[in-house]
């Protein structure tokens, strides 16, 4: 049985999913903290460095997006990136 993502987990499902070679590989997965919540992104090895990207650009605008979309709803929300 799969656990309903909140509209934060399923934005960085849709941006990671859109980023990788292998989409049905990605994983998100959320903490319970309702004003804190951390999203857990997890997606094939070959696919990691399209989400970090050069730098870690790519994983600092996914967070970006994330921060945005979670301080419009009143929280403050954080990326990890599981390998």
């Amino acid at each position: 049985m799969r656990e309903e993502l909140t509209p934060l987990g399923k934005l960085v499902t849709l941006i990671a999913r859109a980023l990788v070679d292998n989409p049905e590989q990605v994983m998100v997965r959320e903490s319970a903290n309702e004003h804190h919540p951390r999203v857990e992104l997890s997606v094939s090895p070959d696919d990691i460095g399209k989400v970090i990207g050069k730098d870690g650009r790519t994983a600092q605008s996914i967070r970006m997006l994330l921060g945005a979309a979670a301080m419009r709803a009143g929280k403050r929300a954080h990326l990890d990136i599981v390998d």
